[in-house]
């Protein structure tokens, strides 16, 4: 059972948070308990993170904000191990440093940061930058199976099948060059109307009259006639 000092100091940081969202982080209390809180991180550009949403969630002990929480991940990511407590320095692993200042929103920012680090501790597991990689890529997918995720971050179930839905090329409509299509039937037909012409007046120049020739051949005789044939 959650002390009053408690309750009150967790309904006031999770006004605050939604007044003043935090940069890669989204945080949110379980409607049944408040002393559960669901978190998710998202990655951070220019690391193997980017592109990755990593779900988790925070434990608070009744006696909060004067005893720190235990913090657990969720989604596989390649730096911490999942279901399993994280050693931090604002978690229950480390109550001698713990800060009744500190707030859901730094305890998150701090492990982001530390997220990004490769310094070994306690449910911490060491993976190659391309294994970071890969589970960034399929990290949504994960979450979104969870029914508890799909409840509290309805915006990310969202996100995700916006990413599913099937993308169509935008086909670039190409401006139809009319081709030029030369037709050659007038001018062959033209060709063909002329050469009759000449083949014609050809024929007329060599050839004369039936009875021109006759009347060539009466008066002059074959020898003369026979040139004029030849024409």
């Amino acid at each position: 059972m959650a002390e009053k000092a408690c309750v009150k100091r967790l309904q006031k940081e999770y006004r605050a948070l939604c007044k003043e969202p935090v940069s890669h982080v989204v945080a949110r209390p379980s409607p049944n308990d408040i002393l559960e809180w669901h978190y998710v991180l998202e990655g951070s550009e220019g690391t193997p993170f980017a592109g990755g949403f990593y779900y988790g969630k925070i434990k608070f002990p009744p006696e909060y904000p004067f005893k720190p929480p235990g913090i657990s991940m969720v989604t596989p990511n390649g730096r911490f191990m999942t279901q399993k407590k994280i050693c931090l320095s604002m978690s229950d692993f480390h109550p001698e440093s713990w800060n009744p200042m500190w707030s859901v929103s730094s305890i998150l920012t701090g492990l982001l940061s530390f997220m990004m680090d490769t310094s070994p501790t306690t449910g911490s597991v060491t993976t190659t930058v391309a294994e970071k990689q890969k589970l960034a890529k399929t990290s949504l997918a994960f979450n979104c199976k969870n029914p508890t995720f799909r409840k509290l971050f309805p915006e990310y179930v969202e996100k995700y099948e916006e990413q599913q839905l099937p993308v169509y090329p935008v086909q670039e409509q190409m401006s139809s060059v009319p081709t030029q299509v030369e037709n050659s039937t007038p001018l062959l037909d033209g060709l063909n109307r002329v050469e009759p012409r000449k083949d014609m007046e050809n024929q007329q120049k060599k050839s004369l009259p039936t009875w021109l020739l006759l009347l060539l051949v009466s008066i002059f005789g074959v020898v003369i006639a026979l040139p004029l044939l030849q024409l």
